[in-house]
């Protein structure tokens, strides 16, 4: 958003990044990946009030090495886009960590769905672009295509992690796929959640349900395009999205795989919500 007398970068987030885990994040800026830091004020630096508390965006900076302004323009320009700088990386037991898990693994799941013959049904597959800035991808291609039903792909907040009691973990990792009966955005289609867990049981695929009615995703713009139409959400369970690195199970994005690709088979016949 601005650069510094001294070459130092000033910036803001897009969408609902955790500002508690920015600082010493290593970055990438503009098309040419530029590596960065993510700085703030020393600890030894600062006031005892401010030791307890989070950083305000406006008070951190990205450190290119730049060492004036001059420097830094001839490297980047205001609207540049910044990235984490999170490789993807296989943990343990099937558990993986990347960025931006919140919405990649949307989008890995529509790649699988596309491998797939849908000769028999009309299939269009949408990657929605600014979902965590308004939903607005999805508004305009549902407004688009007019859909008879719609269906959302997503990494979804999972919690089950240690001072998070039970009732407020919203999903568990590597308990399968999960379903929303209702969040901040959309209510699904009651026909179609349960067609989902009548094919989760039927063929024996890992779910569970999404027990947080806050978030939303793009299943609350596609239901409001037009006329409306009946929608619901398939999601992945991910931790610590929102933050530079997040932790998923490829075991449950199989569930999901294997459930989106199941439900679409099923209503190749017809299907009325």
């Amino acid at each position: 958003t601005h650069i510094e007398k001294n070459g130092f970068l000033r910036f803001t987030t897009v969408g609902g990044i955790d500002p508690r885990v920015l600082v010493s994040k290593r970055v990438l800026v503009g098309k040419e990946k530029l590596p960065g830091v993510i700085g703030a004020k020393a600890i030894h630096l600062q006031e005892r009030d401010e030791r307890s508390r989070v950083i305000p965006i406006d008070q951190l900076f990205i450190d290119i090495g730049a060492g004036s302004l001059e420097q830094a323009q001839s490297k980047v320009q205001q609207g540049d886009y910044v990235i984490f700088d999170t490789e993807y990386e296989e943990l343990s037991s099937g558990i993986i960590k990347a960025r931006a898990l919140d919405d990649r693994v949307g989008c890995a799941l529509l790649f699988e769905v596309l491998k797939e013959n849908w000769d028999k049904i009309q299939l269009h597959a949408v990657f929605a672009v600014q979902e965590e800035v308004g939903l607005r991808g999805a508004r305009v291609a549902a407004f688009a295509v007019e859909p008879d039903m719609g269906i959302a792909l997503e990494g979804t907040v999972c919690a089950d992690i240690p001072g998070t009691g039970t009732e407020f973990q919203a999903t568990r990792l590597g308990k399968g796929v999960a379903l929303s009966v209702m969040d901040r955005g959309s209510i699904p289609n009651r026909a179609m959640l349960e067609q989902l867990v009548k094919i989760a049981e039927d063929n024996e695929i890992p779910c569970q349900f999404r027990e947080a009615t806050s978030g939303g995703n793009d299943a609350g713009a596609i239901q409001q395009a037009r006329a409306g139409c009946p929608v619901a959400s398939v999601s992945v369970p991910c931790r610590y999205i929102h933050t530079p690195c997040s932790v998923m199970s490829m075991s449950d994005f199989e569930a999901a795989r294997k459930l989106i690709i199941h439900f679409l088979k099923s209503v190749e016949g017809g299907f009325r919500p």
